[in-house]
């Protein structure tokens, strides 16, 4: 395993463990991506942030199983929703279920986390585990400068990205990766904040955030997502 992703690790490992509250904006997103989810299918959910998504789709009828490298978020999940070895250790280029086992497959701010060698590992991995058919539905921040979330380490001086992105993508590169192995059905920015959860404050904020991603102004990446859907062809 190289360095870098031994970092990436890192990252992800302290964000889903210690870092829960990093999520805590994340609701309005999951709720629409679990609006998008059918009850009675089985859907794989990579990457499990804080385990809403799995929440929300239990409550809906759907069968989740879900599948994250960190071991402690799995078993968080286990034992929250008694899903037992329906979430599963791993990784995305490498899942570990079997061909065709699923009706929908869900990366949710996950795809800007990989390089492109796991991200076209990982797309082939998504079209093995997909029924013929079956949607791959997600999203990822929206025409992102990675340069503006630039850290350094105080230690070593490595310079890396503070959520541990690795690619930004546009409306028109998304597709056309998707297009590589899929069937694209829509691809569209889309602006989420949890309006229940927080104060006027944070309310405020993120009208301010949605009238400014209207005119194109502002910090790319904050509140403001591509969502994807594909389908894997019959």
């Amino acid at each position: 395993m190289k360095s870098s992703d031994v970092g990436q690790e890192k990252i992800w490992e302290h964000f889903q463990n210690e870092g829960l509250e990093s999520f805590s904006q994340s609701r309005g997103r999951q709720e629409f991506l679990a609006r998008r989810l059918s009850p009675a299918t089985r859907v794989l959910n990579i990457g499990v942030g804080n385990g809403v998504l799995e929440s929300l789709a239990l409550a809906k009828g759907v069968d989740i199983w879900s599948l994250d490298p960190s071991e402690r978020s799995i078993d968080r999940l286990r034992q929250a929703l008694g899903v037992g070895e329906k979430a599963q250790v791993g990784y995305s280029q490498a899942i570990p279920f079997a061909d065709a086992h699923f009706d929908a497959v869900v990366m949710s701010e996950v795809l800007e986390h990989l390089d492109e060698a796991v991200l076209e590992a990982t797309l082939d991995e998504v079209h093995r585990v997909l029924r013929a058919g079956g949607v791959f539905i997600g999203t990822v921040p929206a025409r992102e400068n990675l340069a503006d979330s630039l850290v350094v380490c105080p230690d070593c001086g490595l310079q890396f990205h503070r959520w541990g992105h690795k690619s930004s993508f546009d409306i028109e590169r998304l597709s056309a990766i998707l297009a590589t192995r899929f069937a694209v059905d829509e691809v569209f920015e889309q602006f989420f904040i949890d309006w229940e959860s927080v104060g006027w404050w944070r309310k405020l904020q993120g009208l301010i955030k949605k009238f400014l991603s209207w005119r194109g102004i502002g910090t790319y990446g904050i509140c403001r997502n591509i969502f994807f859907s594909a389908l894997k062809p019959r």
